[in-house]
């Protein structure tokens, strides 16, 4: 009997269960969001390496383009444009370290300082959030007014002549920066604020019982459970600041000398209409910031990711 009921319960135990099962209902489920991907990302993913492959059509009119396997563009292009690549990547990632550095303090202050004051605490939430509700370009472009040699601040800075007459700030490449950093700035403040959110003050409590020094429990207790906020920020800043063509614009901060990947891929494909390189600079950005963020997670081991 004893024996029986051993077999039959272990039998019962390697038996699938219901939940381990496919479930039609839940095949069925997926498709929608399948198809969305595979409409919506899969498709326009193809159509754009097809693009980068085309060849100039030698029987049609000038900037007429036909199928190809013109592999050797993506090698040209890279020569052609690697040092707006490079350039490109160099102001994203000094945005994105100057965002942590900012949005590091904000979120720990929000989220475990406030955390008593649960009224400031949503005020101080809704402030970082409130950028969103202006337009990206109309945030931008006030920025330039600021900015501009006749704006508030180089004339203020002039006239307590800190700075020569003829100086100014926009079309350089800190100007560019500054407004990578204030743009994205919400996108790194926020992952870090969810997980600092999370936090269990008693940890911090026991540092400081275990005589440990403030800044000793913030590096050892702090910083490794917010982790994963910090990952996700990075890459949330990151990966838009890589691609963007806003900022370094010559029509908002930026000018001919800071263009980055994304202000030739405007040029080429809208105005120049030379589809091949323009897709072919997207498919290397896009390569490229999948390398960088592979490489980025690899090294940090997390995948508690927000």
């Amino acid at each position: 009997m004893a024996f029986g009921a051993f077999s039959g319960s272990a039998a019962a135990a390697t038996e699938p269960t219901k939940a381990t099962r496919k479930s039609p209902i839940a095949l069925l489920l997926l498709l929608p969001g399948l198809a969305y991907l595979g409409l919506f990302f899969l498709v326009p993913l193809v159509s754009l390496v097809i693009t980068s492959l085309q060849v100039p059509d030698l029987n049609g009119d000038f900037g007429e383009y036909t199928y190809g396997l013109n592999w050797g563009s993506y090698w040209d292009v890279i020569y052609t444009y690697r040092f707006i690549i490079l350039r490109s990547f160099g102001y994203a990632l000094a945005a994105t370290i100057l965002a942590l550095a900012i949005g590091y303090p904000l979120a720990y202050f929000i989220a475990v300082k406030l955390r008593r004051f649960p009224l400031v605490q949503a005020l101080a939430l809704t402030l970082v959030i409130a950028p969103f509700f202006i337009s990206f370009l109309l945030r931008t472009l006030a920025w330039k007014q600021i900015l501009s040699d006749e704006g508030p601040v180089l004339s203020f800075l002039n006239a307590l002549s800190i700075l020569p007459p003829d100086a100014h700030f926009t079309g350089t490449p800190g100007a560019v920066i500054f407004g990578l950093t204030y743009n994205f700035i919400p996108f790194m403040t926020l992952p870090i604020y969810a997980s600092l959110e999370r936090l269990d003050l008693r940890y911090l409590e026991a540092g400081s019982d275990l005589y440990a020094s403030p800044a000793s429990t913030f590096v050892r207790v702090t910083v490794p459970l917010s982790l994963p906020g910090v990952v996700s920020g990075t890459l949330l800043t990151f990966i838009p600041a890589a691609g963007d063509y806003v900022n370094a614009s010559r029509d908002f901060l930026g000018s001919t000398e800071t263009a980055m990947i994304g202000n030739v891929v405007e040029a080429q494909f809208l105005q120049l209409g030379n589809y091949p390189v323009a897709a072919t600079l997207s498919i290397i950005l896009m390569t490229a910031i999948l390398l960088i963020v592979g490489v980025y997670v690899a090294i940090v081991g997390t995948k508690d990711l927000v």
